[in-house]
């Protein structure tokens, strides 16, 4: 027979256990509370502008403060072209880092150049702005974008991305600073996700006399390809929302161009420079609705590398 005290201890174990389910599950629950009325503000706030313009909205260029004309397109357009160039300079540099990192780097270094890597994702995204402010985009105009109009602007079809004038501020600027942005937290992801793959795994493909690129190619990504994706998501989310650094270089201008150079416009440096001054109405509910826009463009992202994550398992399966 239980005594007393046992009956006693037992009670209070499934008190504590039932509390501990609760309010871990409050904890989960309130991130879906929370997104549920993010997506119901911005909904209610952007419906005015919405039932305006309609889904055109997000197919137009037009964004006249005077005559109360607006349009999300150039906006939109600077937020994906600007995150897909950091994307495009970002990743296989972080890839870089994180292989010679696990894999080459020797011991005295690792630490010293991780702690390096960490350090720059500390730094807040104004310095990043200014730097390519008062730094970066005099450089860039001087050097980088001439060189780049002798070179690649000179290749049939692909020179009109590099045509214009010389200003150092532009959409190309501002993707590259985004670059700057990212790569220390896609780096660290990535450097973190390769060092959990068990040695024994690495030590038999080198044991079979696989070189360093194929036992990553081979072993390191197949088994991390998740934490990966997840790195690119993270770094892709940062760049898509980043507001600070973009609004100081990427000239603020809405005007739709083929160039990389010139000058353009994207959601969250719109928002930033009109939300605080923007008058009840068209203009206000049109930046709500490019909040939306942006909402939208995130969901969508990180949904399809959900997707491919499932797929790629599916066949991963079906293989073995």
């Amino acid at each position: 027979m239980p005594t007393r005290q046992a009956l006693s201890i037992a009670k209070l174990q499934r008190v504590q256990d039932f509390l501990f389910h609760g309010i871990t599950q409050f904890f989960a629950l309130s991130v879906l509370i929370a997104l549920t009325g993010i997506i119901i503000s911005l909904l209610i706030n952007a419906w005015p502008a919405l039932s305006t313009f309609g889904i055109g909205f997000f197919f137009s260029q037009e964004w006249d403060i005077v005559n109360g004309e607006f349009g999300g397109l150039i906006a939109i357009y600077g937020t994906v072209v600007t995150s897909l160039i950091a994307l495009l300079i970002a990743v296989p540099l972080s890839f870089g880092i994180a292989v010679f990192l696990t894999e080459l780097c020797p011991g005295p270094l690792r630490r010293p150049l991780g702690t390096a890597v960490e350090l720059l994702a500390a730094v807040p995204s104004i310095i990043y702005g200014m730097f390519g402010l008062f730094v970066f985009a005099p450089l860039f105009a001087e050097y980088i974008e001439p060189a780049l109009a002798a070179t690649l602007g000179q290749v049939p079809g692909l020179g009109i991305l590099f045509s214009g004038a010389f200003n150092g501020i532009g959409v190309l600027c501002a993707g590259l600073i985004l670059a700057m942005m990212i790569l220390p937290f896609i780096a660290s992801v990535m450097r973190d996700v390769f060092e959990i793959v068990p040695p024994v795994l690495k030590e038999s493909a080198y044991g079979i006399g696989c070189t360093t690129w194929e036992v990553v190619k081979n072993v390191v990504l197949p088994y991390t390809k998740a934490g990966v994706i997840g790195g690119v998501m993270l770094g892709l989310g940062r760049a898509l929302g980043e507001t600070m650094a973009v609004t100081f270089v990427i000239g603020n201008a809405h005007r739709l161009s083929a160039s990389l150079f010139s000058p353009g416009t994207s959601i969250a440096s719109t928002l930033a420079n009109e939300f605080g001054e923007a008058e009840a109405g068209n203009h206000l509910s049109s930046l709500y609705a490019l909040g939306l826009a942006l909402f939208l463009i995130t969901f969508v992202v990180l949904s399809s590398a959900k997707l491919m994550l499932n797929n790629m398992e599916k066949k991963q399966g079906l293989k073995t």
